[in-house]
């Protein structure tokens, strides 16, 4: 197939471009890809994985490293030295103390990128009914405490019943 631009050249970059459900696709060589600016993998001035979490991180498109619209300068792991900038262009943390450091930054990371930020991967088989019981017994904790926040003692006091026989059920197992 030939370059759509040039039609000289043999196609070697393929690009399907999707804009309000519209599909459109460009076959280019790599010259001519060059001069429209586009990113050309395998090449210094490429797409890398970077580029794809500098998105998820909030980082300005400058490649300083910087969050947008927050001040990251100061944040740095006292254990590793390393600062919040090094992460963003490294994409790894140099210890497990920079989570405890970076902790403000990372929630948000989190959620967008798994959709929550807590853990509701698999279960074990053998431990499956112990963990759900402890989350059950944690969410009607909550809405306990929302309940005496909201003086309806009578719905708190059947709350905290049921967390007492679950928490029972899990003594006794």
């Amino acid at each position: 197939m030939l370059c759509q631009e040039c039609g000289k050249r043999p196609a070697s970059l393929h690009f399907t471009k999707v804009v309000n459900g519209e599909k459109t696709e460009f076959h280019i060589c790599e010259a001519c890809a060059r001069e429209k600016g586009e990113m050309i993998p395998g090449t210094s001035g490429g797409f890398s994985i970077h580029s794809l979490l500098s998105g998820l991180l909030d980082i300005s498109p400058s490649g300083k490293g910087q969050l947008v619209g927050k001040n990251t300068e100061n944040l740095q792991c006292k254990e590793c030295g390393m600062t919040y900038s090094q992460f963003s262009k490294v994409g790894r943390f140099g210890c497990s103390s920079c989570y405890k450091y970076f902790n403000d930054r990372l929630d948000p990371l989190f959620k967008r990128v798994h959709g929550n930020t807590t853990h509701m991967g698999k279960v074990p088989v053998r431990v499956g009914s112990h963990i759900q019981a402890k989350r059950k017994i944690e969410g009607l904790r909550q809405e306990l405490q929302q309940k005496i926040v909201e003086e309806e003692f009578e719905k708190a006091a059947k709350l905290r019943d049921q967390i007492r026989e679950l928490e029972k059920d899990i003594s006794s197992e």
